[in-house]
């Protein structure tokens, strides 16, 4: 499987992705573009401009003219393969393509083929604006096309970094928590086979549906992450099994029946979480769930077949390059410190369980205040780092001409056209639109049959700006309504500004639904596997106040500023349209990661002894150590991604980070405690009528380990 995934990783990942954001179920813009393919007669392509700015000429001076003709010519040049046309205000008259001070002007070049040709050919226009060389001009390119490229640069740098800065710190963790370096190196080595496999089926996926490029840095992301964190659980079980006596083969078995099955069920709790998302008609959500649902389930597969092999082949071989230091220094801690660390903490918390429960929530819901001021909506294209073409040239276009021109809005009123009715109301619509100041000059053609009109027309303000989201959904909801009232005509809205306003309403429209399935599946899964109503309900309302800080702490940061230079982000106007509802779901299921591992103990325990508060304890103790390094790694791995230069992956990143270390230090260090101390022995109730239900234990039963020989309690003392 990994030697199929590397070719197919090699071979068939970069034409599978795609930079474009589509949504399935038929939206008015989509209708609005399949009118103008059919009924207009007009080249269809991505508009790139290049803009030639002159330091004290105009355009009316022969060495401007000379200068911008040159350049056409050589534009022009590349072939029809590449570009389709170029076009010019010496040849059009057209004065939207002048600045105010006549010192700048637009060249619209007419990319061929859809928006992934564009985006693949998009360097040849690049290399001819930066071979004019002509002394006092300037030139510029953005649009859509170089965005796109730009983007994707972006991405794979960010995912290099991240993967810089991620392993080193993953790698000092595992060392700290096996004290071995062999150990310490197979989870990262299990994760990175994860992650090749899970990006070879995505390859192959993305032959027949549209994912988006973003995949990769979501499936390498989540694959680090929780592929180190599942090796980690099943190779500490290992070696804490060949420690109490048992032979290779008999510890792989016990791991097989304990970890191995933890691992499984968590693995399922993280694949539940993820599966709501796939039913929102929108590329992006779906091909970033598929990503992340691919490479938890390969770390899971690799987890239960891989790394067993693995062990059986190392043998005690895998404590190999210990680091004799971290053992002295761990053994004179235990000396020291007498009771041990989680047992202290648990019942500190335990004495005091409302005062706990009270301000920990407290600090929570106070966390989680800023995102009462949320604005969601999409990263801009002058949200790019300021070295990027697409800022630099996006800066110059706002200021000296339209931003919108970018991908101007298109309006298509479908009726007919000859009728009076009609006319009038586009007479009145264009009027309309010539008075109002967040739109530029309107441009009017109709189609062959007569069926159809489009008016084109430019925003003043980005087009991917939540100002230009917020013009076009007044030209969709107060505009046109008026213009259009006595006329029987309807009319669509096509551009990448109406693109996003369907995308934000298809959000908005299923974000009810994701947590309604997260929410419902998560409780059924948890009252299966504890045999109680109130474990589920407790963890639901606990992982609910880790993911709102979470929502409160990126709004904050990215929104709102706050610290923002200090962490290197960048601050933005408006949180990423679907960064809210992938946030959700993956902080659910990797919450209910660590919730179940912490509470299957303490039932484990509880039904041993019948002691509540001893129970909490002893799971807290079991789980405390193991589960912290864990964490650590996602803080560690999700921060690394955090530090790239794309807005959207450092609200990601960030938010995953924030809500792991919250979910393992204030819900799963207090908040459990503090609960289950009050509740006691109402934590396992359940009604009678449910009782049918079956028993789901995390940890299968594995027979009594055998007792160590003599010469295996030596080695140990020693």
């Amino acid at each position: 499987m990994l030697a199929a995934a590397s070719a197919l990783v090699a071979t068939q990942l970069g034409g599978s992705l795609t930079t474009d954001q589509r949504i399935s179920n038929n939206p008015d813009y989509a209708l609005g573009d399949q009118i103008i393919a059919e009924r207009f007669d007009r080249p269809d392509g991505i508009t790139e401009l290049v803009i030639v700015r002159a330091e004290s000429s105009t355009v009316d001076e022969p060495s401007f003219r000379a200068t911008v003709e040159r350049l056409q010519g050589d534009l022009a040049a590349l072939g029809p393969a590449t570009v389709q046309g170029v076009f010019s205000y010496y040849q059009t008259g057209d004065p939207s393509l002048v600045s105010r001070d006549r010192q700048s002007l637009l060249l619209p070049v007419l990319m061929s083929g859809g928006l992934e040709d564009a985006i693949v050919n998009v360097h040849q226009v690049h290399a001819v604006v930066d071979a004019v060389e002509t002394a006092g001009f300037s030139t510029y390119v953005t649009g859509r096309a170089t965005g796109g490229q730009d983007f994707r640069e972006i991405a794979e740098r960010d995912l290099q970094k991240g993967e810089l800065v991620a392993l080193p710190i993953a790698f000092l963790i595992l060392v700290l928590v096996f004290g071995a370096l062999a150990a310490a190196l197979l989870p990262i080595v299990l994760a990175g086979v994860a992650i090749v496999i899970a990006l070879g089926a995505t390859a192959l996926i993305g032959q027949v549906f549209d994912l988006s490029f973003f995949v990769v840095n979501m499936v390498t992301m989540m694959g680090l992450a929780v592929g180190i964190d599942y090796s980690l659980f099943v190779v500490s079980r290992y070696r804490e099994e060949r420690r109490a006596g048992l032979d290779t083969i008999e510890a792989i078995t016990t791991v097989g029946a304990t970890a191995s099955r933890a691992v499984l069920i968590s693995g399922l709790v993280v694949i539940v979480a993820l599966l709501g998302l796939l039913i929102i008609p929108v590329n992006v959500f779906q091909g970033l769930a598929a990503g992340a649902i691919l490479v938890v389930a390969a770390a899971v597969f690799a987890a239960l077949t891989l790394l067993p092999a693995v062990l059986s082949l190392m043998g005690d071989r895998v404590d190999a390059l210990s680091v004799p230091l971290l053992g002295r220094l761990a053994a004179m801690a235990k000396r020291r410190r007498g009771r041990p660390l989680w047992d202290r903490l648990a019942y500190a918390v335990m004495r005091r369980p409302i005062v706990s429960l009270v301000i920990v929530g407290g600090l929570l819901v106070a966390a989680a205040v800023p995102n009462l001021g949320i604005n969601t909506g999409s990263s801009s294209l002058s949200s790019l780092p300021p070295e990027t073409r697409t800022h630099d040239g996006l800066a110059v276009l706002q200021e000296e001409f339209l931003g919108g021109l970018v991908s101007p809005a298109r309006i298509v009123v479908e009726g007919d056209t000859e009728a009076a009715a009609v006319q009038a109301a586009i007479a009145r619509l264009q009027t309309a639109l010539g008075n109002d100041p967040e739109f530029g000059p309107s441009r009017l053609e109709f189609s062959r049959d007569g069926s159809a009109a489009l008016i084109t027309v430019p925003l003043v303000a980005d087009p991917t700006s939540a100002a230009g989201a917020d013009a076009v959904r007044r030209l969709r909801d107060e505009v046109i309504p008026r213009a259009l009232a006595d006329a029987e005509a309807r009319a669509y809205i096509t551009g990448v500004a109406a693109q996003n306003v369907a995308y934000f309403d298809v959000a908005t429209q299923y974000t009810p639904v994701v947590f309604g399935i997260v929410l419902s599946i998560s409780f059924v899964l948890l009252l299966v596997v504890f045999r109680s109503l109130i474990v589920p309900a407790k963890a639901i309302l606990m992982n609910l106040l880790a993911v709102g800080a979470a929502y409160g702490l990126v709004v904050l940061v990215s929104q709102m500023g706050f610290a923002a230079d200090f962490l290197g982000f960048q601050k933005v106007s408006a949180i990423e349209a679907w960064v809210p509802i992938l946030l959700f779901a993956v902080l659910f299921g990797l919450s209910m990661d660590y919730h179940v591992f912490l509470l299957s103990r303490i039932r484990e325990r509880f039904d041993r002894t019948g002691d509540n508060a001893e129970s909490v304890a002893f799971g807290l103790r079991r789980t405390g150590a193991l589960i912290t390094g864990a964490a650590l790694i996602m803080v560690a791995v999700f921060g690394g991604f955090a530090s790239g230069d794309l807005v959207v992956f450092q609200q990601i990143g960030f938010g995953l980070a924030v809500a792991v270390a919250i979910d393992a230090t204030l819900i799963r260090s207090i908040l459990v405690p503090a609960s289950m101390k009050l509740l006691g022995s109402r934590n396992w109730w359940l009604p009678r009528p449910l009782r049918w239900l079956p028993q789901i234990r995390l940890e299968g039963a594995v027979a009594a380990p055998p007792k160590p020989t003599v010469a295996l309690r030596k080695r140990r003392t020693l």
